[in-house]
């Protein structure tokens, strides 16, 4: 069942500002500066509630619209992202699916025909077609071929030597380099779990020591840092935390201590969330940020201690992402006054998912017309795809094909 939520008032709003207290620093400016732009977007609406109640709005059909444009031809202004296309074709149709958007069969083709193209004969996907096996465009590649849903995406991940790739990337440590000779981050870990997992390759040996290097990265504030001894990071917390969970070691973490930095990092006066301590909103840590709260209820409740209600101020973060992350034309942003962008459209609209769904109700602020589809807190993508890429990979047999 759908609830409706309802507006936090002007004078709610005003309670909750910044304050420098006489020490200016160029941060509490930025900060300053920022709720003064939100202010703007926020009072104005308020205004436009008095001629029309429906208010704020899901431009679903600008973003979709957005989004196809996009998935067929990319602007020049996406030149510089040559190495994220297989990134590009993940934003697009997960946020295309949050949307209830179908894609057709001759567009999952061809971007089947695409994703092979960046397949490495070696194993793993780069980024775009000839390019080096990395973890991450490897974690987006499958995640884009789950979200396809067909046997055609499925069968052009070559598991066999998927496997071979993760092996390779893995350090005696525990921590995996994200490609050959490259750095090592927690990141690695997660998109190595992640793709492992759905296409049912995941073994003990190939994560040997993942759990202990993993719970090494959670830092003295709470949160996860790419790697030990670095700052706590939101989207570096969301893949420490999801990683453990994959390996059903979450009970490792100091969940009190996350806890307590993750509460911390929704602005109160915007209703996004920050990244790290002390930096400024962003839409896309709705879901880096927001989308950890999931995996932390369910430690709770393994501790006999369920919340009753979302642990973090749903309604805010639904009034941030609709009132200030949307383009009028289509597409979401990080905050006013940035352009647009598939990234922020499909992170914005996870985040929108996480804020709008918790346990079996949804709570929708605005029509009830607003609201998007479920993820899986673990993948980042809709649960019904999910359980169908698992139960297909659980049922084929791991053989090695020909990458053309």
């Amino acid at each position: 069942m759908a609830k409706s939520l309802n507006l936090r008032s002007i004078e709610e709003l005003r309670t909750s500002t910044f304050k420098i207290e006489g020490v200016p620093t160029v941060t509490s400016e930025e900060q300053c500066d920022t709720e003064e732009i939100v202010a703007k977007k926020y009072e104005d609406l308020h205004k436009n509630l008095l001629v029309n109640k429906n208010l704020p709005v899901l431009l679903r059909k600008q973003h979709i619209d957005y989004l196809l444009q996009n998935l067929h031809f990319l602007p020049t202004s996406y030149q510089f992202l040559d190495a994220s296309r297989s990134w590009m074709c993940y934003w697009i149709l997960h946020a295309l699916t949050l949307l209830g958007t179908d894609i057709n069969e001759g567009t999952k083709s061809k971007v089947s025909s695409f994703l092979k193209k960046c397949q490495h004969p070696d194993g793993g996907f780069g980024g775009g077609p000839g390019q080096l096996s990395h973890l991450a465009p490897t974690y987006a590649a499958v995640n884009a071929l789950v979200l396809l849903g067909n046997e055609e995406a499925y069968n052009v991940i070559d598991r066999c030597k998927l496997k071979k790739f993760l092996t390779r990337m893995h350090q005696p440590d525990g921590s995996f380099t994200m490609h050959e000779g490259g750095e090592v981050d927690i990141r690695g870990a997660y998109c190595a779990l992640s793709v492992a997992s759905l296409t049912d390759i995941l073994s003990k040996e190939t994560f040997i020591n993942t759990p202990e290097w993993l719970v090494t990265c959670q830092t003295y504030e709470g949160g996860f840092a790419g790697c030990p001894g670095m700052e706590a990071h939101g989207g570096y917390s969301f893949c420490g935390l999801a990683a453990l969970f994959i390996l059903q070691k979450g009970h490792l973490i100091d969940y009190n201590a996350f806890l307590r930095w993750l509460v911390n990092r929704q602005m109160r006066f915007e209703g996004g969330f920050q990244g790290r301590t002390n930096k400024l909103v962003d839409g896309c840590y709705s879901f880096w940020q927001g989308g950890a709260f999931s995996l932390i209820y369910s430690l709770l409740a393994n501790e006999n201690n369920p919340p009753s209600h979302q642990l973090f101020d749903e309604r805010a973060l639904q009034e941030y992402l609709l009132i200030c992350c949307q383009n009028i034309h289509g597409g979401l942003i990080d905050k006013p006054g940035k352009p647009r962008d598939v990234y922020h459209t499909c992170y914005t609209l996870s985040g929108l998912s996480v804020a709008q769904h918790f346990k079996n109700e949804s709570y929708i602020l605005g029509p009830l017309q607003n609201k998007v589809g479920f993820i899986h807190p673990l993948y980042n993508i809709r649960p019904d795809l999910v359980k169908k890429a698992i139960l297909f990979f659980n049922n084929s047999k791991l053989i090695s094909s020909n990458v053309s």
